[in-house]
């Protein structure tokens, strides 16, 4: 393929089209190769860190070609609508299908996918319409037709982490690989987490031609981000006290943060915007509830608002571009700028958010996968400046997530046992994760994420095979471990033994 003239030309027109049709100056690290291999023809499996711009990697091998019709599977309407709406303000020519379109809407755009010639570039679908026979034989005639260049799918872990119970379309995605073929229909997988049993569960669902494929991978953890693990006290079933506890402690690490930063900034503080933050809760009730504490119990120091599946759209959208607006957000009674703007969230704030100011992420309770931890807690610092990740851990909630699972899975067990394994196994690692005082945190995510493994993988391939790995950095004190070293870490966590003990001791006398 690489001596075809027209896959020269694109290849020859990527900067220029970068520029003019996309606004940037130059390709960030490793974009250029992934995206010449997408031109290429080839499978593409794209492992790579939130801030990486991996949607450009289908993009613009999409706009480079001035015909054809590329089909984007996403799996939430907020990052679909973010990419649409962001596509169109640059004039290129892109739609979707999802619940929210109107049928006139829906029937102009089966209509230029249908003409022969599409002007559509980049269509936007859920993984339930992929599954629907209607939208199959319309992509059958696309694909027929020699209109049908390229299927990319975004998030594809969501592949393995939700095809095996809730959203079980996701696994119906290697009908693509089934039926699109003579000539085939090259895939693109992106992901910014997958461990090593997810990355083959999605390349064996999707059936990637391992002999086609190209497989390209940036380093897991984040060098910029500061990993630190905050252990909690179980005051034996006093869960007041434990949230206060919890709060206060939030409180003063935030409140320490605004005094390093008084004392470098002096007074140009108060003409800067809040910090950005995002706090990561279980439940809806707890995302209100928390988010008002936050904001009532910090004499305006913070300001705080919820976000979650159950707040209407139009006022997702209000809030996420606030928080993205990077203005000065009054207080309540108008008197002064709070120092931190943070939306406490569950999951559903969601992928693809593209926020680079993020200044940390916290966990109020661990994360129920290590996948979700990661991707969760790399949506801080995207901007490449210093950020934090916080987790705080405690044994109360470690078992009472472990039970969830195991009752969340029970429905599934029969038919997929090994997708409670996979669950538990997971968790498995996040408790590791939090538990460990002996080990660099950027270097326990970079093994639980096989990132050796894919090291291996790339040594073994010559380069202009595509396979390309980015060398870790240190941590250089990047993380609680090597900030405070082992005996320091095993300090705090029998602080938290000792402190339960006599919590229990104190219970049993009250």
């Amino acid at each position: 393929m690489d001596n075809n003239p027209a896959v020269t030309r694109q290849i020859a027109n990527m900067q220029w089209v970068l520029k003019h049709s996309f606004k940037k100056n130059d390709f960030r690290p490793l974009q250029r190769e992934v995206i010449s291999s997408v031109i290429e023809g080839h499978d593409v499996f794209l492992q790579a860190c939130t801030s990486f711009g991996k949607s450009l990697c289908y993009q613009l091998p999409a706009v480079l070609k001035d015909w054809g019709l590329t089909v984007v599977v996403c799996p939430l309407l907020s990052l679909m609508t973010d990419q649409v709406n962001a596509l169109k303000a640059l004039g290129i020519s892109v739609a979707t299908i999802n619940s929210n379109t109107t049928h006139d809407e829906r029937q102009r755009v089966f209509e230029d996918m249908l003409c022969g010639h599409p002007s559509t570039r980049l269509l936007y679908v859920t993984p339930e319409l992929c599954q629907t026979d209607n939208f199959r034989r319309r992509l059958l005639i696309v694909h027929k037709q020699g209109q049908l260049i390229r299927v990319a799918i975004d998030e594809a872990h969501c592949i393995s982490e939700w095809g095996h119970d809730f959203r079980p379309a996701y696994k119906e995605l290697g009908w693509f690989r089934r039926n699109l073929v003579n000539p085939t229909v090259p895939i693109t997988a992106l992901t910014a987490t997958a461990t090593p049993r997810v990355r083959s569960d999605m390349i064996n669902i999707l059936g990637l031609d391992l002999e086609n494929l190209r497989l390209f991978n940036t380093p897991s953890d984040r060098p910029n981000i500061h990993y630190e693990v905050r252990y909690l006290v179980d005051f034996a079933g006093d869960n007041n006290s434990a949230e206060e506890s919890q709060l206060q402690n939030l409180l003063r690490w935030l409140q320490g943060i605004q005094t390093r930063r008084e004392a470098r900034l002096g007074s140009r503080v108060a003409l800067l915007p809040p910090m950005s933050g995002i706090v990561y809760v279980g439940t809806r009730a707890m995302a209100e509830h928390l988010a008002s504490r936050l904001t009532h119990s910090s004499d305006e120091m913070v300001t705080a608002v919820a976000y979650h599946a159950g707040v209407e759209a139009s006022q997702r959208a209000h809030i996420q571009s606030t928080w993205k607006s990077f203005q000065p957000i009054q207080s309540a009674n108008g008197e002064k700028t709070p120092a931190f703007s943070i939306i406490v969230a569950t999951n559903a704030f969601g992928m693809g958010i593209d926020n680079p100011d993020v200044r940390f992420v916290v966990h109020w309770t661990p994360p129920r996968s290590f996948e979700s931890f990661v991707q969760e807690s790399g949506r801080a610092g995207r901007d490449g400046r210093a950020a934090t990740s916080l987790v705080y851990y405690g044994i109360q909630e470690r078992n009472f997530i472990e039970t969830m699972i195991h009752r969340d899975t029970e429905s599934h067990r029969a038919h997929c046992p090994e997708n409670r394994e996979a669950k538990l196994e997971s968790f498995g690692k996040v408790i590791r994760y939090c538990e460990s005082i002996r080990r660099c945190r950027h270097e326990l995510i970079k093994e639980f994420f096989g990132d050796f493994e894919l090291e291996e993988m790339g040594s073994q391939l010559p380069a202009r095979e595509g396979v390309s790995v980015t060398t870790s950095s240190p941590c250089d004190f990047a993380c609680d471990f090597c900030k405070e070293g082992r005996d320091g870490l095993a300090k705090r966590r029998e602080k938290m033994a000792s402190e339960t003990q006599m919590a229990l001791l104190y219970a049993e006398f009250d």
